[in-house]
């Protein structure tokens, strides 16, 4: 049976892909290109940094493209081996077969990826959705993991749902019924608190209006699921963030993390603005000289 295109058109496949390649061009260093086959098929990886390096994987964020979220990490290229997914069944190169991100199926697509580089044990960076799918690795595959570093994570604890359908639902529906770009305006400055730049919300305009979103989150954990996970993890949330506030991720996070020995809170919304990105990338290396 053919699998079912998460793109609404092929002009829109083509048009994020072209996102996809003006953003690799923006980095000042060597990116390897590599396909990797996977139980659930084909996955694209970005891969940089010294080939003697520690391993990280960086997940991306979901509904989005991975040179973006990559792009948030660029002083650890100089250190690590850089692993980056292009997030099968999203925007991207991998193939477009989704997965369920309530179970095993994530853990064991990123094993396949682990294994085909030869690495038993590593370091994980997600954002997002990303962070989601660590935190389903950590349930079902702990010894995978040494340590973890969770951007505005998804898969502890979400925000008030009126908020959020008054924000980003309603302004979707209207741009669904309306093609307004003014509601897109709206669902990019809530996500940054106005603080997204133009390229990246281009990119996020485009996804919006010419993928099948993946509206599945990655389930939420539970303190039996995390028992087992010893690594350290290291979280930074957004007090503005509409989808996971950093008051509600902090609380909950506490109790069902074994290891949590940094948390950071910044005044950012969802999506981090350039000044973020730096603390975020100082705090990344940071933890990972520590605990890595």
């Amino acid at each position: 049976m053919k699998q079912q295109s998460i793109y609404k058109s092929e002009e829109g496949r083509k048009k994020i892909l072209e996102h996809y390649e003006s953003y690799l061009k923006s980095f000042d260093t060597i990116i390897e290109r590599v396909y990797v086959k996977t139980r659930f098929g084909k996955t694209h990886m970005l891969v940089a940094g010294p080939e003697d390096g520690k391993p990280v994987f960086i997940l991306q964020g979901g509904n989005c493209i991975n040179p973006m979220t990559l792009s948030w990490f660029t002083s650890l290229f100089k250190t690590y081996r850089i692993y980056a997914a292009d997030t099968i069944g999203h925007p991207g190169y991998s193939d477009e077969t989704r997965i369920s991100p309530k179970d095993e199926s994530f853990p064991l697509w990123i094993s396949d990826l682990m294994n085909h580089f030869n690495v038993n044990k590593s370091a994980f960076i997600g954002a997002s959705y990303g962070a989601g799918i660590i935190l389903r690795m950590a349930a079902y595959m702990p010894d995978k993991i040494a340590c973890s570093v969770l951007v505005s994570p998804s898969g502890i604890k979400i925000g008030s749902k009126s908020k959020l359908m008054k924000k980003v639902v309603l302004p979707f529906l209207i741009y669904k019924a309306r093609s307004s770009e003014n509601q897109l305006k709206k669902i990019t400055d809530v996500m940054s608190i106005n603080s997204m730049k133009e390229e990246d919300k281009q990119i996020i305009w485009e996804i919006i209006k010419h993928v099948k979103l993946e509206k599945e989150m990655p389930k939420l954990l539970t303190k039996a699921e995390l028992a087992n996970s010893p690594s350290p993890t290291m979280i930074i949330a957004g007090i503005k963030d509409i989808f996971f506030p950093e008051e509600l991720v902090l609380k909950k996070a506490k109790e069902i993390i074994p290891n949590l020995p940094v948390f950071y809170s910044y005044n950012m919304g969802h999506f981090p603005s350039e000044k973020f990105i730096i603390k975020i990338n100082d705090n990344a290396e940071e933890f990972l000289s520590l605990y890595y």
